[in-house]
């Protein structure tokens, strides 16, 4: 087996494995159960919010240490964290401790970056595009597996909304009756635990882009920078060679911080790529605050349903949004031009936005279901679109750096709509209520994007006739 593939295969494993937590989407329906003491309103209020500003804090520290750390040590960290978070779940009762577990919660999901940006360390350029979408794909894997795997064990009544824990993470297996134990003792294995383990054994990297990379290797703008920097450390035209002081003073010079600032440069003053990474900050914002809180509007729509199909919804929007982002990967292959992508998905922003109000305005929780599911089919193919288009514009060495960034704008948005519309500083709205405004969030989106493509358009048009008539004359 080639090396690249060997270590795209490790690394998606463990992608997989972390993907398998069949209790996320019973988490809402189990911390509103009889084990324990917290309502509708502390969950919504007092716990999820600090997921989203953990998140969002821990990003930065992350963002900018995985580069230094290379990579690894936070794949590890995934994992570790893992352990803690469905410990605390299983083990825990108290309000204070679901808020430290929503701590940790923000620290797993801000390491996520390093299981993107690993494989960018360790494999040639030219084989991008593919470990990417196996990385992609490998969640996606995990995800169905979860959904199935949680909606069997409930409908099956082989466990209960707390048990489904212990395939996430296997503890407290004395506590369940001798029965259910033969039973789903196949099943029952710790996956969070496995994903750090097999975390240990992901070949190391011994260089990175920034602050461990190869002498010898260097980009043009690089080059280029420190060629002018040199120039300008002369003192005119009476000195014709840089002195080997200078040199070495330039080699003394933070080259990674300089790079880092080389490539963002030169992505964030590229149109393209600032109207792009913006689409895909706001949808990916929105994206997160609408699955976030989900489960409390199903669980508002329908308070004690006979049999919650969540697990199966979130296996059918999985398949529906991998599905998706594959025809969204095959139509914008040299099919569309980036006007008509924005043009697209203008309108499908609208439409994520008339789903949401369907999930929302329903009192019938199959109505809620259906909508939620084509959100996440038109979700995957928006995202995947946006970022092909970023990607397009960006140089290789630059992808974890801008995909990275990206993503710290998107949970500022997250936050400031967090803040807005379900804290206590803001409108401090009920479920069907927040949803509403996520839903007009997207319309206002597509439409602002609508007439920013009408413009451009016009302002092309005007530019082409006048410099043809500039021709002519």
């Amino acid at each position: 087996m080639k090396e690249w593939l060997k270590i795209s295969c490790l690394l998606c494993i463990f992608g997989c494995v972390r993907e398998i937590r069949p209790s996320e989407p019973y988490v809402t329906e189990y911390l509103l159960g009889p084990w324990r003491n917290i309502t509708e309103t502390q969950l919504t209020h007092d716990v999820y919010p600090v997921g989203t500003y953990a998140y969002l804090v821990q990003l930065v520290f992350v963002f900018l240490i995985t580069d230094f750390l290379r990579y690894k040590p936070l794949i590890i960290t995934i994992g570790a964290t893992g352990v803690i978070i469905w410990s605390m779940l299983i083990w825990t009762t108290s309000l204070l401790s679901l808020q430290i577990l929503e701590f940790f919660y923000g620290t797993y999901m801000a390491a996520e970056v390093a299981y993107f940006t690993y494989i960018y360390a360790k494999v040639d350029k030219k084989y991008y595009p593919r470990v990417t979408s196996h990385t992609r794909a490998a969640m996606f894997v995990g995800k169905l597996v979860s959904g199935i795997t949680s909606q069997l064990m409930i409908n099956l009544e082989l466990m209960n909304y707390k048990e489904l824990n212990y395939i996430t993470l296997a503890s407290e297996w004395q506590d369940m009756p001798f029965q259910k134990q033969r039973l789903i003792q196949p099943v029952l294995f710790s996956a969070q635990i496995m994903a750090m383990l097999w975390a240990f054994g992901l070949p190391r990297v011994d260089k990175s882009l920034y602050f461990h990379r190869e002498e010898s290797y260097d980009t043009p703008e690089a080059i280029s920078d420190q060629s002018s920097y040199t120039q300008t450390e002369l003192p005119g035209d009476s000195s014709m060679e840089v002195s080997s002081q200078s040199q070495a003073d330039i080699a003394k010079q933070p080259r990674a911080m300089r790079l880092l600032w080389i490539h963002f440069r030169s992505a964030y003053t590229n149109g393209r790529v600032i109207q792009w990474s913006l689409w895909y900050a706001i949808g990916l914002a929105g994206y997160l605050q609408v699955t976030y809180y989900m489960q409390v509007l199903w669980k508002v729509i329908e308070p004690e349903p006979l049999i919650a199909w969540n697990g199966a919804v979130d296996a059918v929007l999985t398949a529906l949004a991998a599905l998706s982002a594959l025809a969204a990967g095959y139509l914008h292959t040299d099919r569309l031009n980036p006007r008509t992508s924005l043009l697209i998905l203008a309108f499908f922003s609208a439409l994520e936005g008339g789903c949401v109000l369907i999930c929302c305005w329903t009192h019938n929780i199959y109505w809620s279901y259906v909508g939620f599911v084509l959100f996440g089919g038109l979700y995957g193919f928006t995202i995947t679109v946006s970022s092909a288009e970023v990607a397009r514009h960006l140089q290789e060495d630059s992808f974890g750096l801008v995909f990275g960034f990206n993503t710290l704008i998107a949970l500022i948005f997250q936050s400031l709509l967090t803040m807005i519309f379900v804290t206590e500083t803001g409108f401090e709205l009920d479920a069907v209520g927040q949803y509403t405004a996520y839903a007009f969030y997207f319309i206002c989106v597509g439409v602002l994007y609508l007439i920013s493509v009408l413009v451009e358009y016009l302002w092309f048009r005007a530019a082409t006739r006048e410099k043809l008539e500039n021709t002519l004359e």
